[in-house]
């Protein structure tokens, strides 16, 4: 009978990632995860810097991301999408008003709830990050020829949990 493992149980379930290209290795390469998360921390900073003309968090980001995909949206809705506390998302939704990216107004079916929606403005910002975040990941991926960035791309969709949101 072997000893009992030392390492807590992953939280996900999923395999413990051991062997080759999985852990510290001799010569100081770093586990799969930390080179994943590495990557991550760099494509969100540069990402970061691409979207700073026009002054938007991340958060304002994806809030403008839901009100593109889904229409129209009361904050309660918008937080659901946000995965954010309604306070929150009021907070998201005040720093788009402030840029005039969207407008609050009366719910038709109920006047005690706010729907807020995109304006002319927000959706033409829409459209310019939009651009901005692709050039910025057309120059992130460039060292990657096109067969590697359809192999990342394919390997990455594997991890992805199935999302309701989108």
């Amino acid at each position: 009978m072997s000893a009992p493992s030392t390492r807590p149980p992953s939280a996900t379930g999923a395999p413990d990632a051991t062997g080759p290209g999985c852990g510290p290795e001799p010569g100081g390469s770093d586990s799969l995860s930390e080179a994943f998360w590495s990557v991550a921390r760099t494509l969100r900073r540069s990402t970061q810097l691409a979207l700073a003309p026009w002054e938007v968090s991340p958060s304002q980001v994806r809030a403008l991301s839901v009100l593109t995909r889904h229409g129209d949206q009361r904050l309660g809705a918008l937080a659901d999408h946000l995965h954010i506390a309604p306070r929150s998302a009021t907070e998201v939704v005040d720093g788009l008003q402030e840029r005039g990216l969207v407008d609050r107004r009366a719910d038709p079916d109920d006047r005690r709830a706010t729907v807020v929606t995109l304006t002319a403005a927000g959706h033409d910002a829409v459209a310019a990050i939009g651009a901005a975040r692709s050039a910025e990941a057309d120059r992130f991926f460039a060292v990657l020829d096109e067969r590697d960035r359809h192999e990342l791309a394919r390997l990455l969709r594997l991890l992805q949990p199935a999302r309701t949101d989108r």
